[in-house]
């Protein structure tokens, strides 16, 4: 490993690479702060810009992009409740709570200390396990990847909070609604009602900022303007009891986020989706989450940049993408002339290892960057929100209008946006139903390939190691509550039975006196 890693060091810190790999986190930072872009996106945008440059170098500006356009969304989520990813959804329960309390800044530098910490635990990981990791990746075939979406749908169970029922109705909805466009199993359309916009699903960046940004706006409306957050200097930097809060969301986030990472397909937002739940169910102040808890904000962004990293062992070891950005840079790479897979590692480690010690550099950077501006940041919300409001609003409708340049993204902001209003009105739990969207359209695809794969022998194609362990833990998940309260019960039973024994005595010597 020391010798891969001096040949990377070497690759990656010419002049040329290192600046390049600065433009690629503050373009992606950019990238990230505006809705509807994404990092998949921004990465396709600029693959021509980078045709000139060496393979090396041009895979170092777009990796860059990739890991800061993941802080540069968490950035509006905390700050406007407006997701510039997918994976930055979950930030925005907690983020956005603890910035209407005045303490934006905090929320920010602990997701990018959190991230960083994240990125580099997990890039040691990556460089010592990737081949280990990638021939475990090639085992899981659809049955295990069945497996994982039924785990990550039971963790609406945790999502739920007070209201199962309600929480699983509104994740059950959320499914549906990622059943809308073409049939998995037999290509014909569903639920289109004629609409060719409709054929690739409902647009899930699109939903999102309609749900939270436009919402939570028309909410604020309802409720009367509120007054611009003017926070001492102080309540916008970090405390010891923060760091202290932090670090076992951080260490749970990344272990979370890397063994997600590393499935093809799985990508960062279920990931962030995982971690929240993990909070929920182990964390001491799990009651706290949703309310502006700083673990509700550092797990997720922990496991976006974990999953981020982890990505990379499918795409570079097998030629599988983790997710839409490495498949995009999967793409970029055939365009270099570069063939990712297992013999990647022996032909080209300059590239390799050079690509991977970038990450170190480039997450460097990012913090250099943005935990000094974090504070910074946080001064955006002392604006008037008489100009805030439409900034918010223009900002989204374009950034919606930018993904696919049609009217038709723009519409279902729109309609989400009152959708997401009327949920917060009602008090429905947003969380089961973006859950359900983000799983609806995995879960489906490996209940196909499984069921296909299956043919005569049905659920016996389940019966693998694996599959149980994983069907096991979300058997536990779903039962957790029935579990912990018989738990809480038989650990007051006793104190109940002393405090009855202590009054009993009182009484007694009371009565002899």
């Amino acid at each position: 490993m020391i010798e891969n890693l001096t040949i990377g060091f070497e690759a990656a810190l010419s002049a040329e690479n290192v600046l390049w790999c600065f433009v690629g986190v503050l373009l992606g930072t950019i990238i990230g702060i505006l809705p509807g872009l994404g990092s998949a996106t921004g990465v396709a945008i600029l693959i021509p810009v980078t045709l000139t440059f060496s393979p090396l170098t041009a895979l170092i500006m777009l990796a860059g992009i990739y890991h800061g356009a993941q802080f540069g969304a968490t950035i509006t989520a905390i700050l406007i409740a407006t997701p510039g990813e997918a994976s930055s959804v979950i930030s925005t329960l907690d983020g956005y709570q603890m910035a209407r309390k005045g303490r934006a800044g905090p929320a920010l530098a602990i997701s990018a200390l959190g991230a960083f910490v994240s990125a580099m635990v997990s890039l040691v990981a990556l460089m010592a396990v990737a081949p280990f990791f990638a021939n475990l990746a090639l085992d899981f075939g659809p049955p295990e990847m069945l497996a994982i979406m039924i785990l990550g749908l039971c963790t609406i169970v945790v999502f739920s909070g007070r209201n199962l029922p309600l929480g699983m109705a509104m994740g059950l909805v959320g499914v549906l609604i990622a059943c809308i466009g073409v049939d998995v199993g037999s290509g014909t359309a569903r639920y289109t009602f004629g609409s060719v916009e409709l054929f690739g699903g409902v647009p899930f960046v699109e939903v999102m900022i309609g749900l939270f940004a436009i919402g939570e706006l028309l909410n604020q409306l309802h409720i009367g303007m509120a007054a611009p957050i003017k926070a001492r200097f102080r309540d916008l930097l970090l405390t010891k009891q923060d760091l202290k809060r932090a670090a076992a969301p951080t260490a749970r986030g990344t272990v979370v986020g890397f063994l997600l990472g590393c499935l093809p397909g799985a990508g960062t937002t279920l990931a962030s989706f995982m971690a929240y739940g993990a909070e929920k169910t182990f964390s001491r102040n799990r009651k706290k989450l949703g309310t502006g808890a700083i673990e509700g904000v550092v797990a997720p962004d922990a496991a976006t940049n974990a999953a981020s990293n982890a990505n990379f062992i499918p795409t570079l070891a097998l030629g599988i993408p983790g997710g839409a950005t490495t498949a995009v840079l999967l793409g970029a790479f055939l365009v270099y002339g570069i063939q990712p897979g297992p013999l990647l590692f022996e032909n080209q480690p300059e590239l390799v290892w050079g690509l991977l010690v970038s990450f170190f550099i480039g997450n460097v950077i990012l913090l250099v960057l943005n935990l000094p501006l974090a504070p910074v940041f946080a001064q955006l919300l002392r604006i008037r929100y008489a100009f805030m409001y439409p900034l918010i609003i223009v900002t989204s409708l374009l950034g919606a209008y930018s993904v696919k340049n049609s009217m038709f993204s723009v519409w279902v902001v729109i309609v989400f946006g009152l959708v997401g209003y009327a949920m917060k009105r009602l008090n429905f739990p947003m969380a089961p139903l973006v859950l359900g969207l983000v799983i609806g359209p995995l879960f489906e695809k490996a209940l196909v390939q499984t069921s296909v794969l299956a043919g005569d022998d049905g659920l016996g194609v389940l019966a693998t190691p694996t599959t149980l362990i994983i069907l096991a833990l979300a058997a536990a998940l779903v039962t957790s509550p029935l579990w912990r309260g018989r738990l809480r019960r038989t650990k007051t039973a006793p104190d109940q039975d002393q405090d009855q024994g202590k009054t009993k005595a009182h009484a007694e010597k009371d009565s002899h006196e």
